[in-house]
């Protein structure tokens, strides 16, 4: 077994054994409470430029399957787990978790205290940090001189490179700009009788509305809006002529444009549990989340209503245009992983197509 260290940018280091590919990587290190769902996560673009520390001790046990990615690869920079299965037991079972790991070039480490990790993130906020198999205060030198993650344009990489059709004949035409789409977004939306087309993040308001869409939805994705400001033009000219809804990323991106701030949170949302109050009908719904920015309720433009607050730090969780048929959330409505109780924002999106 190769001994591997997963060392925080505070000079921490966790000592444990290496899996997956055996190379080093950096990345922003950030914590995920789900209990299962790690291929969906694994693959989910919004985590591109972060190592994912899970704090469900077993991983690996269910195997990795056919259907279950969110993309064409793995994002995440590398994988922190207590506990690796070798011997999946799932009848949709293709390969290893460490199989799949090494198969995309992606370091795990394996063995290590993931609760005693997060616990840190959540004192301290998040931080860099780097997986290394070799000298871990070589690799926090090392790890000083490299870029950190607020000041890279994620979505740059993961967004397509020209836009396609995803799928479905039914009548609707739904544009979605890609920050980092995940598939599941693209399913429901084919499930609800939309035919959709998928932009890239940099398309232009005349390049997504040239197919005469009946709406627009723009993705989750990585990173801070601040570096995204042409999708923020895009969703300004847009907003103005179709209906439209943003989620996560694609939400900050549409609060943007409407005149908002947004701002970093400590150590940011990510899990399938967190409580989320509809203001309107008071209802509370438990929803997957995975962000690490926000909102902020500073000068919160008038045209802006706060529909959606997150009821562990209230911070905001959705919000629409006064007059505009335009809806947004920060939480995962698509889930992947996650409860499937928030799927309905589609519907109340199509609704405001049909209208």
């Amino acid at each position: 077994m190769t001994a591997a260290y997963l060392v925080l940018s505070d000079g921490t280091v966790y000592e444990g054994h290496a899996f997956g590919a055996e190379r080093d990587a950096f990345g922003e290190v950030v914590f995920n409470t789900s209990m299962s769902g790690y291929q969906e996560m694994l693959t989910d673009p919004s985590y591109a430029g972060q190592i994912l520390v899970p704090t469900y001790p077993m991983q690996g046990n269910y195997g990795i399957n056919a259907t279950d990615a969110e993309s064409k690869d793995i994002k995440v920079a590398a994988f922190v787990v207590r506990e690796h299965s070798p011997t999946p037991s799932h009848y949709d079972s293709s390969r290893t978790l460490h199989t799949y790991l090494a198969e995309e070039g992606i370091p795990g480490i394996r063995g290590v205290d993931t609760r005693a990790i997060t616990r840190r993130i959540r004192s301290h906020g998040v931080m860099m940090g780097v997986l290394t198999t070799g000298d871990p205060q070589v690799a926090l030198r090392e790890l000083a001189s490299l870029p950190s993650y607020d000041t890279v344009n994620f979505v740059d990489r993961v967004t397509v490179d020209e836009a396609y059709e995803w799928s479905g004949e039914g009548g609707r035409r739904i544009a979605v700009v890609d920050c980092g789409v995940k598939y599941n977004i693209l399913r429901l939306l084919t499930q609800r009788g939309c035919r959709v087309r998928v932009h890239p993040a940099a398309a232009t308001a005349d390049e997504i509305l040239r197919d005469n869409p009946d709406g627009v939805v723009f993705s989750p994705g990585p990173g801070d809006p601040v570096h995204n400001a042409p999708t923020v033009e895009t969703a300004r000219e847009v907003i103005e002529r179709v209906p439209a809804l943003g989620i996560c990323l694609g939400h900050q991106i549409i609060a943007r444009a409407l005149g908002a701030e947004t701002y970093k949170l400590k150590f940011g949302h990510r899990g399938g549990n967190h409580p989320v109050q509809d203001i309107a009908t008071g209802r509370v719904y438990i929803t997957a989340q995975n962000h690490g920015f926000a909102v902020s309720d500073e000068a919160l433009p008038s045209a802006i209503e706060v529909t959606h607050r997150n009821l562990n730090d209230g911070t905001i969780e959705g919000i629409r245009h006064r007059e505009l048929p335009v809806l947004t959330i920060q939480y995962h409505s698509e889930a992947s992983p996650g409860p499937l109780d928030n799927e309905y924002i589609f519907d109340r999106f199509l609704d405001m197509v049909n209208g």
